[in-house]
């Protein structure tokens, strides 16, 4: 039975200054192998980071993966001139670096922000991302409360970047049914229930795709807004190979549906009616094309259906 923690540790703001700057990083590390990043590793622990505490793999919108630094910050505050120097030796080391993400315990102004981005940009940086600690703090509650709980507790974390990414790879204990049961909830939404001619927006159908895509792909699940909902596991979390090839293919599905979709307003066989807003109900498609995305839509839910008999894979 999982002890019971005083409400306060986990509700009142989390103070990172009584933390070494070694713990943070290893919450920090912990975290991204948490929200799905890939070939995650620690340089910080090295003593030689230039300019680069974390390296990995994150994930776009649509699940596609982009190499990113991540320095973590254990600072009453974030200085230009700390960023400045970070940026310029992170890339004297690898010129090709595109994304930078900076993780501090202290809180950032905007001025702050803004004059740290247009440095960023004019180093060719063209992804940049700054959390402060309470913006570090709300995405920990979202899917890795456990981690902040240990760290508040003084429970300390594996040494070692293998055992640190080990234990953070969430979801240890969860069984291939209780995962396929998660991931099923990203399908009960109107793009998967609803038949395409009956569709509301065009705009809404390809975002709860793509989020779909990113969700299976990642467990990074996402409102249309872009707003993170929760952590779910991914494909990668399934043991089984039988539902894990099943899995894989509904995803393959899934993004064919995206890119079939994309094809029809390109040749014109799904036409927006010309108004401009994008969140417009009123659209135009040949009847073939309809089918066709009904077809694929189907199939993606028939294999998802294989991979978990639980779930139901009719139409409304």
């Amino acid at each position: 039975m999982t002890p019971r923690v005083p409400i306060a540790q986990l509700v009142q703001r989390i103070h990172f200054e009584d933390f070494g700057g070694a713990e943070f990083e290893r919450l920090v590390f912990a975290y991204h192998v948490r929200a799905g990043w890939r070939e995650v590793e620690w340089y910080g622990q090295t003593g030689s980071d230039q300019g680069r505490d974390i390296v990995g793999e994150c994930a776009d919108d649509v699940g596609n993966f982009r190499r990113a630094v991540i320095q973590c910050v254990n600072r009453g505050s974030l200085t230009q001139a700390k960023a400045k120097m970070d940026i310029d030796k992170a890339l004297s080391f690898d010129p090709s670096i595109a994304s930078f993400k900076f993780v501090t315990r202290g809180t950032v102004s905007a001025a702050r922000r803004n004059a740290i981005k247009a440095f960023s940009d004019k180093c060719g940086v063209n992804h940049l991302t700054i959390w402060s600690g309470a913006d570090f703090e709300e995405n920990l509650r979202l899917i890795g409360e456990d981690l902040l709980r240990r760290f508040c507790m003084g429970e300390a974390f594996p040494d070692g970047a293998e055992k640190l990414r080990s234990f953070a790879d969430d979801f240890p204990s969860l069984g291939d049914e209780e995962s396929l049961a998660q991931m099923a909830a990203v399908f009960d939404r109107p793009a998967f229930r609803t038949p395409f001619f009956r569709e509301c927006s065009l705009h809404a159908f390809q975002q709860a795709v793509e989020d779909t895509i990113a969700a299976l792909n990642t467990g990074l699940w996402r409102t249309r807004e872009g707003e993170d909902i929760r952590r779910i596991p991914s494909v990668h979390h399934l043991r089984n190979p039988v539902a894990k090839r099943h899995v894989t293919r509904a995803i393959q599905l899934v993004d064919e549906l995206r890119r079939t979709f994309v094809s029809g307003l390109r040749d014109g066989t799904i036409k927006p009616c010309g108004c401009g807003n994008p969140s417009c109900t009123i659209f135009m498609v040949e009847p073939s094309m309809g089918e066709r995305l009904d077809r694929i839509r189907s199939d993606a839910l028939q294999t998802f259906h294989s991979a978990w008999p639980g779930f139901a894979v009719a139409l409304e």
